[in-house]
């Protein structure tokens, strides 16, 4: 169930095409930017693929070329964009319903933003408890799932494609643990045939991607591709999966400060972090089951990073506390709140407080960029299964279940270029030595 490499990636295709599960705030503006792009409206600021560079060799080497350059991926221009959503209309209506992007640059694309029509979606109540769409399909999760399948195959023929990746960026699933059901395939396609309830649309999304040989990400904490029938399937079909849930505004800055402290060998006695966010996504996290699901994935980047049982008198009696509050008048413009406690020589007292005022979905955007293009590139090069080297992206990375995850952003950031290296059959950099092998 690891990320394996058989081959140096194939070329890109021509053409990709990019599926969203969920066309909401996250998606429109992930695809307005994309066009906004294209048209010379703005630059795609936030992605790697489009805007880093990638060290080759030695400093002294001088070899510095953008990762999109060095590593086969498809252009913007040939991006092909789909997708379903449970709220119809067409991806201008769904940029102006989220207000996140000035309204002249949305008027300035309407006529490719039209022409964007989302497919009704699958969708359960019972999982997603604040909302109710008005573009659903109908039936069982056997039927469901089967009517996804034929949408994406239809997507492929209407669009030419050969390829496609679908990425999760729906609103967040009620928490639930992993049952009987999603113990292997052989249960999870009987539990199809059944109805079975334990079944999340999600998860049914992520089956539909896997068995149409698309690889797929979670930007959600929704239990998904990381259920074991479903990792099974992966594996079956040689496809790389990964997630879960985009790290964006606060969880961001916790991958950056807590490094630190570590690095430095300074305590941390509380943490305590709160958000006001109005859009869709907040309406949703209001409710406590959906809010369970974001705050495991939110709990779990400190005791990862710091780990507590070998330090215990710098992070031993840690109280980390994180709140999420529905505000409808800040929109997508959330505010991001810490106060961290924290101690220094001799166990004296100093506080650091943060206050993030972040755009969630312009923070997201570049993120379903780079996966889209990065879970491509990971499948031309024969990888399956989680892709752990992009953990980069997450709140909550999948990884094999032997090993717990990597939340240092940096420590994740050296592990994703050096894994483009790898794949590319270029030297990895082991910061063995200064002068010649640091990242610089």
């Amino acid at each position: 169930m690891a990320e394996t490499t058989s081959r140096v990636p194939a070329p890109a295709p021509a053409r990709l095409g990019i599926l969203l599960q969920g066309m909401g705030a996250v998606g429109s503006t992930f695809v307005a930017g994309v066009i906004a792009a294209r048209k010379g409206l703005g630059e795609p600021f936030g992605s790697l693929t489009q805007l880093a560079h990638i060290r080759l060799g030695k400093r002294t080497d001088g070899r510095n070329p953008l990762i999109r350059e060095f590593a086969p991926m498809t252009a913007l221009d040939g991006l092909v964009f789909g997708g379903w959503d449970i709220f119809g209309g067409d991806l201008y209506e769904a940029c102006d319903t989220a207000d996140v992007l000035d309204k002249r640059l949305i008027d300035g694309m309407e006529a490719e933003l039209r022409a964007i029509k989302p497919m009704p979606g699958a969708f359960d109540v019972n999982y997603v408890k604040r909302l109710n769409g008005t573009a659903i399909k109908q039936g069982t999760r056997r039927e469901l799932a089967e009517a996804l399948r034929q949408d994406i195959r239809d997507f492929k023929a209407a669009n030419g494609l050969d390829a496609c990746v679908m990425i999760n960026c729906s609103s967040t699933e009620v928490y639930v643990e992993a049952g009987p059901v999603h113990a292997t395939l052989a249960a999870f396609e009987a539990g199809l045939d059944a109805d079975d309830q334990a079944i999340s649309p999600s998860m049914l999304y992520a089956y539909a991607a896997l068995m149409e040989d698309t690889p797929y990400a979670n930007g959600t904490p929704s239990l998904a591709a990381d259920a074991p029938a479903l990792l099974e399937l992966a594996d079956k079909k040689a496809l790389p999966v990964c997630g879960k849930d985009f790290k964006t505004g606060q969880t961001l800055m916790k991958t950056v400060l807590a490094p630190m402290f570590k690095a430095r060998m300074l305590g941390v006695r509380g943490w305590f972090s709160t958000n006001i966010l109005g859009n869709r996504d907040g309406e949703v996290l209001d409710e406590p089951e959906a809010f369970k699901s974001k705050e495991k994935t939110k709990l779990g980047v400190l005791d990862t990073i710091l780990q507590p049982e070998q330090h215990p008198s710098l992070y031993g009696d840690l109280y980390h506390k994180v709140r999420i509050n529905y505000y409808p008048p800040r929109g997508d413009a959330k505010e991001g709140w810490d106060n961290i406690d924290i101690f220094g020589w001799l166990g004296y007292p100093m506080q650091i407080k943060v206050d993030f005022l972040c755009r969630d979905s312009i923070l997201a955007a570049p993120i379903v960029l780079d996966l889209a293009l990065f879970l491509d590139l990971a499948r031309r090069a024969g990888r399956k299964g989680i892709q752990e080297w992009l953990s980069f992206y997450w709140k909550s990375p999948m990884t094999a279940p032997t090993v717990y995850p990597e939340h240092d952003l940096f420590i994740q950031l050296t592990k994703l270029k050096n894994n483009l290296r790898h794949m590319m059959g270029e030297e990895l950099i082991t910061h063995l030595g200064t002068e010649y092998y640091d990242e610089g």
